[in-house]
Protein backbone atom coordinates (compact mmCIF):
# COMPACT_ATOMS: atom_id res chain seq x y z
CA UNK A 1 0.00 0.00 0.00
CA UNK A 2 1.78 3.25 -1.13
CA UNK A 3 2.55 5.61 1.90
CA UNK A 4 1.58 9.47 1.76
CA UNK A 5 4.65 11.61 0.81
CA UNK A 6 4.22 13.15 4.18
CA UNK A 7 4.10 10.02 6.42
CA UNK A 8 7.25 8.79 8.17
CA UNK A 9 8.83 6.04 6.52
CA UNK A 10 8.89 2.63 9.17
CA UNK A 11 12.30 1.97 9.64
CA UNK A 12 12.87 -1.80 8.55
CA UNK A 13 12.34 -4.59 10.84
CA UNK A 14 10.13 -1.96 13.19
CA UNK A 15 6.04 -2.16 12.92
CA UNK A 16 5.19 0.98 11.46
CA UNK A 17 2.42 0.78 14.42
CA UNK A 18 5.58 1.80 16.55
CA UNK A 19 6.02 4.94 14.70
CA UNK A 20 3.22 7.16 15.77
CA UNK A 21 2.80 5.91 19.32
CA UNK A 22 2.19 8.80 20.70
CA UNK A 23 0.27 10.19 17.50
CA UNK A 24 -2.67 10.67 20.95
CA UNK A 25 -0.66 13.67 21.72
CA UNK A 26 -1.84 16.05 18.88
CA UNK A 27 -5.88 15.29 20.18
CA UNK A 28 -5.15 17.32 23.57
CA UNK A 29 -5.96 20.99 22.25
CA UNK A 30 -9.38 19.60 20.63
CA UNK A 31 -10.02 18.04 23.97
CA UNK A 32 -9.02 20.52 25.55
CA UNK A 33 -10.88 22.96 23.64
CA UNK A 34 -14.02 20.83 23.92
CA UNK A 35 -14.03 20.87 28.17
CA UNK A 36 -13.59 24.34 27.76
CA UNK A 37 -16.83 24.87 25.44
CA UNK A 38 -19.25 22.57 27.29
CA UNK A 39 -18.40 24.89 30.63
CA UNK A 40 -19.38 27.87 28.63
CA UNK A 41 -22.38 26.25 27.15
CA UNK A 42 -23.26 25.73 30.52
CA UNK A 43 -22.60 29.32 31.95
CA UNK A 44 -24.12 30.97 29.05
CA UNK A 45 -27.45 29.07 29.95
CA UNK A 46 -27.19 29.86 33.58
CA UNK A 47 -26.29 33.62 33.30
CA UNK A 48 -29.78 33.92 31.54
CA UNK A 49 -32.36 31.19 32.87
CA UNK A 50 -33.00 32.92 35.83
CA UNK A 51 -34.35 35.54 33.49
CA UNK A 52 -36.91 33.00 32.18
CA UNK A 53 -38.23 32.23 35.64
CA UNK A 54 -39.84 33.79 38.71
CA UNK A 55 -38.74 34.02 42.48
CA UNK A 56 -39.08 30.05 42.84
CA UNK A 57 -37.87 28.72 39.70
CA UNK A 58 -40.81 28.50 37.29
CA UNK A 59 -40.75 28.96 34.11
CA UNK A 60 -42.64 32.03 33.13
CA UNK A 61 -41.48 32.10 29.63
CA UNK A 62 -41.71 28.79 28.92
CA UNK A 63 -40.65 28.87 25.33
CA UNK A 64 -37.33 31.05 26.02
CA UNK A 65 -36.62 28.55 29.15
CA UNK A 66 -36.90 26.21 25.96
CA UNK A 67 -35.51 27.42 23.60
CA UNK A 68 -32.48 28.11 26.04
CA UNK A 69 -32.10 24.66 26.72
CA UNK A 70 -32.10 23.38 23.62
CA UNK A 71 -29.39 25.60 22.44
CA UNK A 72 -27.36 24.80 25.45
CA UNK A 73 -27.94 20.88 24.67
CA UNK A 74 -26.84 21.37 20.98
CA UNK A 75 -23.52 23.12 21.71
CA UNK A 76 -22.93 20.80 24.10
CA UNK A 77 -23.29 17.76 21.89
CA UNK A 78 -20.84 19.32 19.30
CA UNK A 79 -18.31 18.75 22.00
CA UNK A 80 -19.40 15.54 23.25
CA UNK A 81 -18.58 14.10 19.26
CA UNK A 82 -15.13 15.49 19.62
CA UNK A 83 -14.62 13.51 22.76
CA UNK A 84 -16.06 10.35 21.32
CA UNK A 85 -13.87 10.77 18.38
CA UNK A 86 -10.46 11.62 20.17
CA UNK A 87 -11.21 10.66 24.31
CA UNK A 88 -10.83 7.01 23.63
CA UNK A 89 -7.29 7.42 21.93
CA UNK A 90 -5.71 9.89 24.42
CA UNK A 91 -7.49 8.20 27.23
CA UNK A 92 -4.99 4.86 25.90
CA UNK A 93 -2.22 7.13 25.49
CA UNK A 94 -2.36 8.57 28.91
CA UNK A 95 -2.44 5.13 30.90
CA UNK A 96 0.12 3.66 28.71
CA UNK A 97 2.18 6.76 29.88
CA UNK A 98 1.74 6.73 33.56
CA UNK A 99 3.40 5.82 36.56
CA UNK A 100 2.53 4.30 39.42
CA UNK A 101 4.28 7.56 41.31
CA UNK A 102 2.54 9.47 39.28
CA UNK A 103 -1.07 8.27 40.79
CA UNK A 104 0.50 8.44 44.35
CA UNK A 105 1.11 12.43 44.03
CA UNK A 106 2.18 15.01 41.66
CA UNK A 107 0.93 17.55 39.62
CA UNK A 108 -1.51 15.31 37.91
CA UNK A 109 -2.47 12.77 40.81
CA UNK A 110 -5.89 14.49 41.65
CA UNK A 111 -6.13 14.22 37.49
CA UNK A 112 -5.84 11.02 37.70
CA UNK A 113 -8.35 10.14 39.82
CA UNK A 114 -10.87 12.11 38.12
CA UNK A 115 -10.49 9.77 34.70
CA UNK A 116 -11.92 6.64 37.06
CA UNK A 117 -15.16 7.08 35.57
CA UNK A 118 -14.52 8.67 31.97
CA UNK A 119 -14.96 5.27 30.45
CA UNK A 120 -18.33 5.06 31.53
CA UNK A 121 -19.33 7.98 30.23
CA UNK A 122 -17.72 7.59 26.79
CA UNK A 123 -19.36 4.32 26.45
CA UNK A 124 -22.87 5.32 26.97
CA UNK A 125 -22.79 8.67 25.18
CA UNK A 126 -21.59 6.41 22.11
CA UNK A 127 -24.32 4.19 22.85
CA UNK A 128 -26.86 7.02 22.74
CA UNK A 129 -25.40 8.43 19.79
CA UNK A 130 -25.82 5.56 17.71
CA UNK A 131 -29.37 4.92 18.90
CA UNK A 132 -30.89 7.92 17.49
CA UNK A 133 -28.32 7.57 14.72
CA UNK A 134 -30.41 4.63 13.96
CA UNK A 135 -33.56 6.23 14.82
CA UNK A 136 -32.91 9.17 12.38
CA UNK A 137 -31.72 6.28 9.55
CA UNK A 138 -35.08 4.93 10.11
CA UNK A 139 -36.90 8.32 9.37
CA UNK A 140 -35.28 8.81 5.83
CA UNK A 141 -37.61 8.59 3.34
CA UNK A 142 -40.71 7.07 5.62
CA UNK A 143 -42.29 10.66 6.31
CA UNK A 144 -42.28 12.48 3.34
CA UNK A 145 -42.62 16.05 3.80
CA UNK A 146 -41.98 16.10 7.22
CA UNK A 147 -38.65 14.04 7.64
CA UNK A 148 -36.87 17.14 8.53
CA UNK A 149 -39.08 18.23 11.23
CA UNK A 150 -39.11 14.76 12.69
CA UNK A 151 -35.30 14.53 12.20
CA UNK A 152 -34.91 18.14 14.17
CA UNK A 153 -36.81 17.00 17.34
CA UNK A 154 -35.17 13.68 17.50
CA UNK A 155 -31.62 15.52 17.78
CA UNK A 156 -33.29 17.65 20.07
CA UNK A 157 -34.52 14.87 22.18
CA UNK A 158 -30.45 13.22 21.80
CA UNK A 159 -29.35 16.24 22.35
CA UNK A 160 -31.37 16.74 25.59
CA UNK A 161 -30.26 13.12 26.92
CA UNK A 162 -26.69 13.68 26.21
CA UNK A 163 -26.07 16.85 28.28
CA UNK A 164 -25.75 14.53 31.32
CA UNK A 165 -22.79 12.78 29.62
CA UNK A 166 -21.91 16.96 28.38
CA UNK A 167 -21.94 17.82 31.88
CA UNK A 168 -20.18 14.65 33.30
CA UNK A 169 -17.06 15.12 30.46
CA UNK A 170 -16.70 19.28 31.50
CA UNK A 171 -15.56 17.71 34.66
CA UNK A 172 -13.41 14.27 33.52
CA UNK A 173 -12.31 15.30 29.93
CA UNK A 174 -10.97 18.90 31.49
CA UNK A 175 -8.69 15.97 33.70
CA UNK A 176 -7.88 13.97 30.84
CA UNK A 177 -6.45 16.83 28.94
CA UNK A 178 -4.62 18.37 31.95
CA UNK A 179 -3.22 15.06 32.25
CA UNK A 180 -2.42 14.11 28.55
CA UNK A 181 -0.56 17.71 28.14
CA UNK A 182 1.45 16.91 31.36
CA UNK A 183 2.58 13.53 30.11
CA UNK A 184 3.00 14.48 26.78
CA UNK A 185 5.71 17.43 27.69
CA UNK A 186 7.69 14.68 29.98
CA UNK A 187 7.41 11.85 27.14
CA UNK A 188 10.23 12.24 25.41
CA UNK A 189 12.70 13.60 27.64
CA UNK A 190 11.75 10.24 29.76
CA UNK A 191 12.52 7.54 27.30
CA UNK A 192 16.32 8.71 27.35
CA UNK A 193 16.28 8.47 30.99
CA UNK A 194 14.73 4.46 30.98
CA UNK A 195 17.42 3.71 28.48
CA UNK A 196 19.94 4.94 30.34
CA UNK A 197 18.60 2.92 33.26
CA UNK A 198 18.80 -0.29 31.43
CA UNK A 199 22.21 0.65 29.81
CA UNK A 200 23.62 1.01 33.80
CA UNK A 201 21.49 -1.93 34.90
CA UNK A 202 23.19 -4.30 32.25
CA UNK A 203 26.57 -2.83 32.74
CA UNK A 204 26.36 -4.32 36.31
CA UNK A 205 25.31 -7.43 35.57
CA UNK A 206 28.60 -8.32 33.37
CA UNK A 207 30.21 -10.63 35.36
CA UNK A 208 33.58 -8.66 34.89
CA UNK A 209 31.60 -6.25 36.88
CA UNK A 210 30.67 -8.15 39.78
CA UNK A 211 31.93 -8.03 43.14
CA UNK A 212 33.43 -11.53 43.64
CA UNK A 213 32.37 -12.43 47.19
CA UNK A 214 34.66 -14.01 49.86
CA UNK A 215 34.76 -17.79 50.21
CA UNK A 216 33.07 -19.57 52.39
CA UNK A 217 35.26 -22.00 54.70
CA UNK A 218 34.61 -26.16 53.47
CA UNK A 219 31.68 -27.51 55.23
CA UNK A 220 33.35 -30.39 57.06
CA UNK A 221 32.70 -33.79 55.90
CA UNK A 222 29.49 -35.78 57.17
CA UNK A 223 31.17 -39.05 56.70
CA UNK A 224 33.94 -38.39 59.24
CA UNK A 225 32.58 -35.93 62.33
CA UNK A 226 35.30 -34.61 64.86
CA UNK A 227 35.97 -35.99 67.84
CA UNK A 228 34.26 -34.24 71.04
CA UNK A 229 36.66 -32.79 73.12
CA UNK A 230 35.80 -33.62 76.63
CA UNK A 231 35.31 -29.80 78.81
CA UNK A 232 37.01 -30.15 82.11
Amino acid sequence: MPTSPSSPEPREGQPAATTDHLAWRQHIPALASAAAGIRQASDAWDAVSDSFCDLDGWPIDEKGYADGKVKRDAEAWKHVEVFLAHGPEVLTGVRAATSGADYIGGPISEDLRRLRGIDAVLERAGQLRHEWDQVIALMEGSMPGSQEIYETRALEIRNSEGWHYADELSFHGSALARAADHLANRTDPVQPSRAEQVHVALARSTPGNREVPPASPPAPSASNPPTPRRSR
